[in-house]
């Protein structure tokens, strides 16, 4: 599983969510963990103990790998299994995902990325409703999404009673379209704050990184 830009900035953007709250992240949950990246950021960010689930045999060894060669070894747990069937064994403050990206687009020939972008994995409403049943009743989540399925997104989250807490889009530049949706929710209450919309470029015009695409990825990016 490769490490990309968009989840490298998707994680930096959610640990710093998290570091905002403070002592109040006491667990975390990360669906589909892959390499284990998601998780190694929050640990940088908060003392909250991390649970990570993949389904994948060969990925799930992989993540286990990383995360026992880092500082946070002790807080990470990894699974492997389904999440659409595992028994988690409490309900968290935060949960994570950078789930399945093309449910209705062509399919590889690569049995590892049909599981990890198609909908031989885990299907957007099913990982909804996952969320719903896990996720402490004032507890956030953060999902990292393609732009092209914004309308889909929003028709999901009210059949799930899911709320949008904030939506970030994400270009490779200021002269690009938008590609990906970071997006923050919680569950449904009958008072709703209105949705933050924000957006971040990766560069600038003259191909160079922007400032806050810097600021948030300095604590990861050894050559910032």
């Amino acid at each position: 599983m490769k490490v990309t830009t968009d989840a490298c900035l998707f994680g930096a953007w959610a640990a710093g969510i998290v570091r905002s709250h403070g002592l109040g992240v006491k667990n975390i949950l990360d669906i589909g963990t892959g390499t284990g990246l998601l998780s190694l950021m929050l640990a940088q960010q908060c003392n909250a103990s991390i649970d990570t689930i993949e389904v994948d045999k060969d990925t799930f060894e992989q993540a286990g790998e990383n995360i026992a060669a880092s500082l946070w070894a002790d807080r990470i747990k990894v699974f492997q299994g389904d999440a659409r069937a595992f028994r988690f064994p409490v309900q968290y403050d935060i949960i994570i995902s950078n789930p399945p990206f093309y449910e209705k687009d062509l399919m590889s020939d690569n049995t590892k990325k049909n599981l990890a972008h198609h909908n031989e994995g885990l299907f957007l409403s099913e990982l909804l409703v996952i969320i719903k049943k896990n996720l402490q009743p004032d507890g956030s989540f953060y999902l990292l999404m393609p732009y092209k399925r914004k309308e889909e997104i929003r028709k999901l989250f009210i059949e799930t009673d899911l709320s949008i807490q904030q939506l970030t889009f994400l270009r490779q530049s200021a002269d690009h379209n938008y590609f990906r949706i970071m997006l923050a929710g919680k569950l449904k209450t009958e008072k709703q704050a209105e949705t933050m919309i924000d957006e971040i470029s990766i560069k600038d015009k003259e191909g160079q990184y922007t400032p806050f695409f810097v600021k948030l990825l300095k604590d990861y990016y050894l050559y910032l």
